[in-house]
C-alpha cells in the first residue's frame, strides 16, 4: 500500500471512528460497566439552589428567562437567582431590577470581563448547596429543576447537565442541522452515562455542588473546564434527559459559525489546561472518552483535509476507484455549497445536515489555527 493510500484510509477511519466507532464501543462497554445513578424521585431531593445567569446586552430575553426560573415547580424559599451583568448598556440591568422579587439579585461587572469572570463574581454571593448555570436566553420546563437535581441525590455525582432542545422557528437550514447535531450529542451522552461520566455539557441547564466549584481564569470556558475539574476531584458528571431546556437555534449560519469558533478555541485551551486527565492510569476510561469525544472530534477537519488531498493525489496517478472516491468527496462539498447558497431558503433536510457538518468542522479548523497562534477569547456577544 502506498503512503497516500495509507493516509487516505487512516483519515477516513478516524472520521468514522469519531462519529460511529467511539459511540459503538461506548454502547458495548456501557452495559458491561453499568454505572447506575442513584437518582431520587423528582421532587424528593430539594436542596437550596442558586441559579446563576451571566448576561451581556440581553434585554430581549433576560426578563422572560428570570421569570421562567422563578416560576419553576420548586419551593420558593429554596430558590434564588443571581444575574451578573457584564457591563450591559441596553437596559438589561433595569429589566432585572424591575422584576422586583427579593429572590433576584443583580450584580454588575464594572469592567467587561466575560462570562467566566461573571460566574466567579457571582460565586462570592452564593451560599446554597447547589448552583445551577443558565444562559440568558434559556427557558426551562416547569419540572426541569426537580429533574436536574434528582441525580445529585447520588453522593458520587458532582455535576449534572440536562437536555437542550434547539428550536428552528423559521425552519432555517442551520437550525435543522443544529437540532440534528444536538439529538446525536444527547444520544451519545445517554450512552456515556453508563461508562461513569459524560464528556460534554450544555452550560445552559447545568447543576453543580457548591463545594466542588473551582474558580477559573477569565479565558477558560466554564461549560467545558468546570466539569473537568469535577472529574479531577473524583466525582461523576452525568446527563439527565428529563431536565429540558429550550433555546432557539441560530438561524444565521454566520452567527453559528462564530459561536463554534469561539467555543472551539476555548475548548482547545481547556484541553491543554486539563491535559492531566489524559492519564489512563489515574483517570481510567475517562481518558479514552476525552480523547475520542473531544480531541479527535475537534480534529475531524484535519482528517477530512488529509483524506481529500491524499485522494486527489491517488486519483491523478491511480485507477478508477480513486476517481470514484474523489467524486464522492466532491459531491459532499458541492452539497455543502448548495446548502450555503440556499441557507435562508428551505432545501432538503439532508442538505442541511451536510452543510452543518461542514460548518462545524470548518469552525474547528479556524479555532485550531487561532489556538496555534496563541489567541484567546474572553468576552462574548449574545446569540442572535
Amino acid at each position: 500500500m502506498s503512503f497516500d493510500a495509507a493516509v487516505f484510509f487512516l483519515s477516513v477511519l478516524l472520521v468514522l471512528y469519531v462519529y460511529a466507532g467511539y459511540p459503538a464501543l461506548a454502547m458495548v462497554l456501557g452495559p458491561v460497566l453499568h454505572r447506575t445513578i442513584q437518582r431520587a424521585e423528582p421532587g424528593r431531593f430539594q436542596p437550596t439552589v442558586t441559579v446563576v445567569i451571566a448576561a451581556y446586552n440581553e434585554a430581549a430575553s433576560i426578563g422572560e428567562t428570570v421569570r421562567n426560573k422563578l416560576d419553576l415547580s420548586y419551593p420558593a424559599e429554596k430558590l434564588n437567582v443571581i444575574v451578573v451583568s457584564d457591563q450591559s448598556d441596553d437596559g438589561t440591568d433595569e429589566i432585572v431590577t424591575a422584576i422586583g422579587d427579593p429572590r433576584v439579585t443583580l450584580l454588575r461587572q464594572t469592567e467587561r470581563a466575560g462570562k467566566t469572570a461573571a460566574l466567579n463574581l457571582a460565586m462570592k454571593q452564593v451560599d446554597s448547596e447547589i448552583i445551577v448555570f443558565s444562559d440568558a436566553n434559556s427557558l426551562y420546563r416547569a419540572d426541569t429543576l426537580n429533574n436536574l437535581l434528582a441525580p445529585l441525590a447520588d453522593p458520587a455525582v458532582g455535576y449534572v447537565t440536562g437536555r437542550m432542545v434547539y428550536r428552528a422557528p423559521d425552519g432555517s437550514l442551520t437550525g435543522e442541522g443544529c437540532s440534528a447535531y444536538m439529538t446525536y450529542e444527547n444520544a451519545l451522552r445517554s450512552v456515556e452515562n453508563q461508562l461513569g461520566s459524560i464528556v460534554g455539557v450544555d452550560g445552559g441547564v447545568d447543576a453543580l455542588r457548591r463545594s466542588l466549584f473551582t474558580e477559573l481564569r477569565p479565558d477558560q470556558l466554564p461549560d467545558f473546564v468546570q466539569p473537568l475539574h469535577v472529574i479531577q476531584q473524583g466525582y461523576r458528571v452525568v446527563y439527565e434527559p428529563q431536565a429540558l431546556l429550550y433555546e432557539d437555534a441560530l438561524a444565521d449560519a454566520e452567527d453559528e459559525f462564530r459561536m463554534r469558533v469561539r467555543v472551539g478555541l476555548r475548548a482547545f485551551h481547556g484541553l491543554k489546561d486539563m491535559a492531566q486527565l489524559f492519564n489512563p492510569l489515574r483517570y481510567g476510561l475517562f481518558a479514552w472518552q476525552l480523547l475520542s469525544h473531544k480531541v479527535l472530534r475537534y480534529m475531524v477537519f484535519l482528517f477530512m483535509l488529509t483524506a481529500l488531498l491524499s485522494n486527489l493525489s491517488l486519483a491523478l496517478d491511480g485507477g478508477p476507484i480513486w476517481r470514484l472516491l474523489l467524486a464522492g468527496q466532491g459531491a459532499l462539498l458541492l452539497t455543502a455549497v448548495w446548502g450555503h447558497l440556499t441557507r435562508r431558503g428551505n432545501p432538503p433536510r439532508l442538505v442541511g445536515w451536510v452543510y452543518y457538518f461542514f460548518v462545524v468542522n470548518l469552525a474547528s479548523g479556524l479555532a485550531f489555527w487561532q489556538f496555534l497562534l496563541g489567541r484567546k477569547q474572553v468576552i462574548w456577544k449574545p446569540r442572535t
